[in-house]
Order: structure tokens, then C-alpha cells, then sequence
């Protein structure tokens, strides 16, 4: 072989092998891409912390002087105030009593010491009469009236039903845990089902409340969103938070998108809505023009995670924008 079929054939191996380097180099950086974005957790991201797959690194403090438990000294003592005397439903006095007493002149002066109890029984039970009259010329019975909401009532009466929807509702309870309560504290053995019917009512009491915050909420000048999934009859649904400066209104609905805040805040919503980077309030906010205020939280993790970078120009500028 002639020494120009031999660089020729050298020429074309290199090319080939530099092609080859260069697919590989673009396959690298593809590979490292990935993993930095498998490599985000809640704290590099706008990923929730359920999703971190790995425990967070345990900060190691240094060990310092220990204090005592309890009041410092130097700091002021907080104590709380005794009930006044007609908020005291019992006294039960204890003295010296035959000799014990001898030599010792009385004085009107107490070691007081206040605890709260709960009564034997935590509940009363009200029956409502309405008596019979018989019309002796027709023979046709009569019955005195009972107000509406004693017949429309059922077994709880308003106070109890109250509490019911708000051990279930602010406390978060469990029907089941709601009945231990009852059943346990105050011996009164209600059935799961009775007990939803009252949360219910309390539910359709509330109706109009809720129509009439509901209509409020598009005035407001600033209005923060968030969302939180859940399945509900095993279909996943979303309970959307729009929290203004006196209330929250909360609505449940299967959909996570921007028809949500659509039928919610309106398309002509003149405030400042306060949200992350979920699409759906980009989509909001692009189609009618909506103020959008994005959580800085969530801008700072997504800024973490550029700083960890493996290109170093873009890890340096995410840095000064961190500082």
C-alpha cells in the first residue's frame, strides 16, 4: 500500500473516531443533565418534600454549655391567671381540726389551689312535648305546634352539632374517632352515620356564607393560591386554597388547571395573585393578563439547584444571584 492510501485511510479513521468523540461528549452532557434533574429535592426545588427520595442530611450542631430545663434566670416568670371567684363552681375548704388546731389563731387568708374537672355527666337530654287535643265533634286529633328546628333537629340538638362539624372540620377527626370521643368522655353511644347527617347540616347551614365569600373573593386586591391533591372514591381531586387577608375559601374540584381559577377569580381579575410555578396560574395569568406575585421560596430552591450546576459559568452566576 502507497503512502498516500495510508494517510488517506488514517485521515478518514480519525475523522470517524472525532465524530464519535464528539457523539459521545453530547451523550455525557445529555447524561449529567439528567441526573442534576433526578438529583432535585425540596430544597434545591419546587418539588414538594413528600418526594425527596432520599432522608434530608442531619445537621450536626456543636455542642455548646447545656442550659437547664425550664425558666431561665434573668428572664420574666409568665404564670397564668387565676379563674375569678364567680367562675368557681366548687369550694372545698380544708383546716386543722381538735388539736391539730390548738395554739394556732386562724386567719383569713387561703393556699389556693384551682383545677379544672370535668362534671359526671357532659350532656342533658331535652324532651320536647307537644300535646294531644281530640275535637270531641269531629273526632280529628290535634297536636300543640313544635318549632320547625326542634322537628328538623334530629337526635343533636344545635350545640352538639356544632361540635360535631368542628371536631370533624378544624380538629380534623375521624367519624370514628369523633364516636370514641363520645362514647368514652361522655358515655354517649352515637353511630358514625348520625354523626356524619349532623356534619351535613352543618355543611348546608353554611351554604350561603360560602356563596357570599365566594363572590367577594374576585375584589380582592390580593388573593394567595395553592392546591393539594387527594382521591376521593378512588379518583384523585384537588383542594384549592384562596386565602386573602380576612378568610380562606377552600373548593374542591377533580381539576388541577386554569379553568379552576377561571370560574374562582374570573377573567377579569384586577388583583395580585400569589402562587407558585405551577402551570396552571402561568396559564392564568398569560391568557388574561392577571398580576402574578411568584412564591420566592420556591425562585430561591430552583436557584440552589443552578448553583450546583456542573457548567461553571451558569453555577457562578446563580451564585452572585443567590448573594
Amino acid at each position: 500500500m502507497d503512502k498516500d492510501a495510508i494517510i488517506e485511510k488514517l485521515t478518514k479513521q480519525a475523522a470517524s473516531l472525532l465524530e464519535r468523540i464528539r457523539q459521545l461528549e453530547q451523550e455525557n452532557a445529555m447524561l449529567k443533565e439528567r441526573i442534576a434533574q433526578l438529583e432535585k429535592n425540596s430544597s434545591t426545588s419546587s418539588k414538594p418534600p413528600s418526594s425527596d427520595m432520599v432522608k434530608p442530611t442531619k445537621i450536626v450542631r456543636k455542642r455548646g454549655s447545656k442550659r437547664k430545663q425550664g425558666g431561665q434566670r434573668g428572664h420574666r416568670k409568665f404564670t397564668r391567671q387565676p379563674f375569678g371567684v364567680e367562675q368557681v363552681d366548687e369550694v372545698i375548704e380544708y383546716e386543722f381540726r381538735g388539736k391539730d388546731a390548738e395554739g394556732l389563731k386562724a386567719l383569713d387568708e387561703w393556699l389556693i389551689i384551682q383545677q379544672v374537672e370535668l362534671p359526671e355527666k357532659m350532656y342533658k337530654i331535652v324532651e320536647h312535648r307537644a300535646r294531644k287535643y281530640l275535637d270531641p265533634v269531629t273526632g280529628k286529633i290535634h297536636i300543640a305546634p313544635i318549632p320547625d328546628t326542634i322537628r328538623k333537629g334530629g337526635l343533636l340538638g344545635s350545640d352538639m352539632t356544632a361540635a360535631t362539624a368542628f371536631m370533624k372540620g378544624s380538629c380534623h377527626m375521624s367519624y370514628t374517632t369523633i364516636r370514641a370521643f363520645f362514647k368514652e368522655l361522655m358515655k354517649l353511644d352515637i353511630s358514625r352515620g348520625m354523626l356524619c347527617k349532623a356534619t351535613q347540616k352543618v355543611s348546608q347551614a353554611l351554604h350561603p356564607l360560602y356563596d357570599q365569600l365566594a363572590q367577594r373573593l374576585p375584589q380582592e386586591s390580593q388573593v394567595g393560591v395553592d392546591e393539594t391533591g387527594h382521591h376521593h372514591d378512588g379518583r384523585l381531586h384537588w383542594t384549592w386554597c384562596f386565602d386573602s387577608s380576612d378568610y380562606s375559601l377552600f373548593k374542591i374540584d377533580p381539576s388541577r388547571g386554569s379553568k379552576v381559577l377561571q370560574n374562582v377569580l374570573g377573567q377579569d381579575f384586577t388583583g395580585i395573585v400569589c402562587a407558585d410555578y405551577c402551570r396552571a396560574y402561568r396559564k392564568y395569568a398569560r391568557l388574561f393578563d392577571v398580576r402574578v406575585q411568584y412564591c420566592m421560596a420556591h425562585l430561591v430552591r430552583e436557584i440552589r439547584f443552578l448553583a450546583e450546576h456542573n457548567i461553571k459559568k451558569l453555577s457562578c452566576w446563580a451564585n452572585e444571584l443567590l448573594a
